[in-house]
């Protein structure tokens, strides 16, 4: 049954802010998520739905469109509580990309962080001119970029959200106030980080005074974070960007004891989100034309995914089914190899816009369909042909290129969440901190009360080396303002005769955000599979190199074959956090079918 809290005094609650009185958010009942892999039904829906990591976060925006919200209010309701639910993932300072569609134009909004204005290519070279290692630029200051996410919600809401800004806020500031349970994968997170627990207001709000986390089951409380929620709720982002909010950020990034960083105010005050034409390209699947539309560079996730699914397309692959409900051995060559060709575009080319020239003067080059059949033909298509092992960048249209490929550089972190309102508009929605707890600083303005929020590592997504040993710069290196590469990859899907919105998809997962969407698009349009079949397949990978399957998901003769083509194969934990919704092919009932990953924690809730 369903714990009701009904909000009486919502003014109040809110400091005087303007909310409507059609609203009142009810807190559900709270089931101990799951960290570990746990079978998952799938959902249908005949109105509306939304898909997120967390139940909770679902809920919040299952509420928003119960109440007539869009699918922007919904997303900001469902981002608000993943703030508080799932801070290892993504937050208030954090970064996101978002892909919109109004019923009737898609477009794409960059929230994604910044690099401070003192900040230089240099950032990340030790005194010995060499890398830093991962953590050691990660944990502090150093590697803490100007946060977007808020400002960002509040460019969309302003153009499509139906309900006030402060309602949206409403279920986020009730969870920090009243509790919400630890789950199994927040606690199982907590026991195996080690870096967390330097940050003293961090150590206090999720370890108890033994050093151990809070249990599973345990209510959490944020008043910390209620307290700038309601700041947010009545000012905007002016609330995060300027004022006490902003200097305790600043204060936490240059004031860090060991590894301090760069950030100024005039970096988050001058923060300005982007809105930009969404990438859009053709797709052929079982005799249908689709409409793929993703995120532009600064991600690489809609042009790698394009690439692989466009250079798969030169190849047999389409005439290779599953085998006993899994990928076969050729049809994971396949798609490895197309994998391969596709990272080694990303490691050449990619970067923020603003700072780095497209190949041939348009970043759709990279997806024309004579360059993906030029691409394709380098795949070796015999039964034995031997895997190419690394590929190599290719040039489109013969453009010769000023840059140097991007060295291998770990990447993680993000939340997803995908949402269709009953109006015919869609959300898909990518948001990050990167790694696991960020930069493991958390941010206190109130320091009477417990919590606060965590601020990002995403400066470690450029490239720690900037130039080759020839002194040829790479794009993605550190400049002043400039956005990192990300490879978050929200993705909608449309019938190309119609212009229908067909599906809304996308993962955490760092690099491997690009496997997880392609494997889920893959399954939906070639295969015909319902959202949560294909979330439930294995995972499998190339990022131009070995070849990655996921930990004992796959039989021994497929690892066989493949290794006898000269896949060097590794077997891996590869945690995706799927959510898809997509139109039944049932056009009578239900309308939507949504997934969730049984990796995760997430539902799917709708009516």
């Amino acid at each position: 049954m369903r714990t009701k809290l009904l909000l009486i005094g919502v003014a109040a609650l809110l400091a005087g802010c303007a909310t409507t009185p059609a609203f009142r958010y009810q807190v559900p009942d709270q089931p101990e998520g799951s960290s570990g892999y746990a079978e998952k039904p799938g959902w249908s829906t005949q109105r509306f739905a939304v898909a997120a990591a967390n139940p909770l976060a679902t809920d919040a925006g299952y509420q928003i469109l119960r109440a007539g919200g869009s699918a922007v209010d919904a997303a900001i309701a469902v981002q608000m509580v993943l703030a508080l639910v799932e801070p290892q993932s993504s937050g208030i300072g954090g970064g996101a990309f978002m892909m919109h569609f109004n019923g009737a134009e898609v477009k794409a909004f960059d929230g994604r962080e910044t690099a401070p204005a003192a900040a230089n290519e240099g950032l990340f070279l030790g005194l010995d001119g060499k890398p830093m290692a991962f953590y050691d630029a990660v944990v502090g200051g150093r590697s803490v970029g100007t946060p977007g996410t808020v400002r960002m919600l509040e460019m969309v809401h302003r153009q499509y959200g139906t309900l006030p800004w402060a309602t949206l806020l409403e279920p986020a500031i009730v969870l920090a106030e009243s509790g919400f349970k630890v789950s199994a994968r927040l606690n199982t997170l907590l026991k195996t980080e080690v870096h967390l627990k330097k940050d003293p207001v961090a150590a206090a709000y999720f370890y108890k005074p033994d050093g151990t986390p809070h249990d599973v089951g345990y209510v959490l409380r944020n008043p910390a974070l209620a307290a700038v929620l309601r700041k947010v709720a009545a000012s905007g982002s002016k609330a995060l960007h300027e004022g006490e909010v902003a200097q305790a950020i600043v204060n936490k990034v240059r004031q860090h004891a060991s590894n301090p960083g760069q950030l100024s105010m005039a970096d988050l005050a001058d923060y300005k989100a982007i809105k930009r034409p969404a990438l859009c390209h053709d797709y052929r699947a079982n005799a249908r034309d689709y409409r793929i539309c993703g995120f532009p560079p600064p991600s690489s996730g809609a042009i790698a995914i394009g690439q692989i699914l466009g250079i798969l397309n030169q190849t047999n692959a389409a005439q290779l089914p599953l085998e006993n409900g899994l990928p076969s051995a050729p049809w994971l060559h396949l798609y490895t190899e197309a994998a391969r060709l596709a990272f080694a575009d990303r490691a050449q080319y990619l970067g923020d816009p603003d700072f780095v020239t497209p190949p041939a003067g348009s970043w759709l080059s990279l997806l024309n369909p004579e360059y993906l059949a030029e691409r394709g033909r380098l795949i070796g298509q015999a039964p034995d042909a031997p895997s190419m092992k690394t590929a190599k960048p290719g040039t489109p249209k013969g453009t010769p290129t000023a840059f140097a490929p991007m060295p291998e550089q770990i990447e993680y972190g993000t939340s997803h969440i995908s949402i269709v309102d009953g109006n015919g508009r869609a959300v898909a929605m990518t948001s990050t901190i990167e790694d696991a707890f960020g930069a493991r600083q958390m941010v206190n303005v109130q320091p009477g009360l417990s919590g606060g929020f965590l601020l990002n590592n995403e400066l470690t997504d450029f490239s720690f080396a900037p130039r080759d040993g020839a002194g040829l710069p790479v794009a993605n290196r550190v400049e002043p303002g400039k956005r990192p590469r990300s490879s978050m990859a929200p993705t909608l899907v449309f019938d190309k005769g119609t212009g229908a919105v067909l599906m809304s998809g996308g993962s955490p997962g760092g690099a491997l955000i690009i496997h997880f969407v392609a494997k889920t698009l893959y399954g939906v349009l070639n295969w015909g599979l319902t959202p949560q079949t294909a979330i439930n397949l294995p995972n499998f990978a190339s990022l131009n190199g070995p070849t990655v399957l996921e930990d004992k998901r796959f039989p021994a003769t497929t690892i066989d074959t493949l290794k006898a083509r000269g896949h060097e194969v590794r077997e891996a934990n590869m945690t995706s956090g799927l959510q898809a919704i997509s139109r039944s092919p049932n056009q009578a009932r239900p309308a939507w079918l949504g997934g969730a990953d049984p990796r995760r924690e997430g539902i799917v809730m709708g009516d």
